[in-house]
Formats: C-alpha cells, structure tokens, sequence
C-alpha cells in the first residue's frame, strides 16, 4: 500500500486508547517515525513546531504502546491504538481533546510553518501573473523575462553562498528567502508548480 503524505512529507496520525475507544491525540508522521513506532511499539511523531522527530513521552514517562495501526480508506491518515502510560495531554488531562466546542470560535490563529507558505508565496505570485499590477515587484520581473528572472535566481544564489561562505550567519535567512522567491517567480514564469519539486525531493530521500 502507498501511504499518502501532505505536501510537507507528513500524515496526520489519530492515537486512540485501545481499552476505551478515546481519543487521546492528533499528531503527524513521517516515514522515519512511523518506521519506528511500528518496529519499536512505542509512538513517535514528527513536531512541526521543532521540526525534529518527537518520542512522545520521552520527558514526561507517558509513553503511548503501540498495539494496532491502521490506515483510512484513502491512505491519508493513520490510527494508532495504542495503551497509554499516562495522561497524554501536557496539560495532564488524560485526552488532548477536553475542550467543548459549542460556538464559533472569535478568532482564528494562523499557525502555518514550514513550506506551507511557500505555497502561500506562490499562490500570490501567480496572482500577480495573472493580473499583472503595476506597482509590483513581481510583475516588473515578469514582464522583463525569463532570462532576467534566471538572472536574479544566481544573483541571490551567489549572496546567499557569500554570506554563509563569510561567516554573515545573521543575513543568511533574509538571503535564502530571497533566493526562494525568485526561484518561485522563475518556476510560475516557467510553469513548474511546487509539487513538482516537492516529488523530486522525496525521490532522494
């Protein structure tokens, strides 16, 4: 079977106490945690906050014991039943879930990480590709063509490459970042999509 991960690598993966049916928590995994959740009983997930391989109980002594997995009908998602040692909330209650939803929420917290915005950015750029505004950056690189925009690509290659080869680790951030953009800008005046790209990374993985 071919599991189905997100455009970060990951699959959301529901744990489950095997002897009450509750749910306990919704975490993510990748291929690394769920290897080792499935040959060493104990769950891992992925923290997207740490962006590191999580243990889960590994602090606090409340591990979750693997007994079943499965998989959905579309191969999307996982459920884990699992017999806790513990609470599995940090806040010590024995679910994550204890907070009763019986309203609209006020407000909406936008806690997107990672690559999630790249294809926020890209989304905006092919916006400006479409509409073409004038007062924009975007549509000033567009309108000057491919062979301009590949030149901005090298150019914010060669200062990212300066500041890390320099030592400037502080602009080493605000270098990538440009680079990235006009590395998007490039890949929507070429028609390349970040999925495309995101496929061809998890081939070398």
């Amino acid at each position: 079977m071919d599991m189905k991960v997100n455009d970060k690598g990951l699959i959301p993966a529901i744990a489950q106490d095997v002897n009450t049916g509750k749910v306990l928590m919704l975490g993510y995994m990748n291929p690394g945690t769920l290897k080792r959740t499935l040959e060493g009983g104990q769950v891992w997930f992925y923290s997207r906050s740490q962006e590191d391989l999580w243990h889960k109980g590994e602090i606090s002594g409340n591990y979750l014991n693997l007994k079943s997995a499965w998989t959905d009908c579309d191969a999307d998602t996982i459920l884990l039943q699992v017999e806790p040692d513990g609470p599995t909330c940090h806040t010590g209650e024995p679910s994550c879930f204890f907070n009763a939803l019986d309203q609209m929420p006020e407000a909406y917290e936008d806690t997107d990480i990672g690559s999630g915005i790249i294809e926020e950015l890209y989304s905006v750029i092919q916006d400006r590709q479409k509409d073409m505004p004038p007062d924009s950056y975007t549509t000033t690189l567009l309108q000057e063509g491919t062979n301009r925009i590949a030149q901005k690509v090298v150019e914010e290659a060669g200062e990212t490459a300066i500041a890390a080869a320099s030592g400037d680790v502080d602009h080493i951030p605000s270098e990538v970042a440009d680079m990235i953009y006009h590395t998007l800008v490039l890949m929507a005046d070429s028609g390349v999509k970040p999925s495309q790209i995101w496929q061809e990374l998890r081939n070398r993985r």
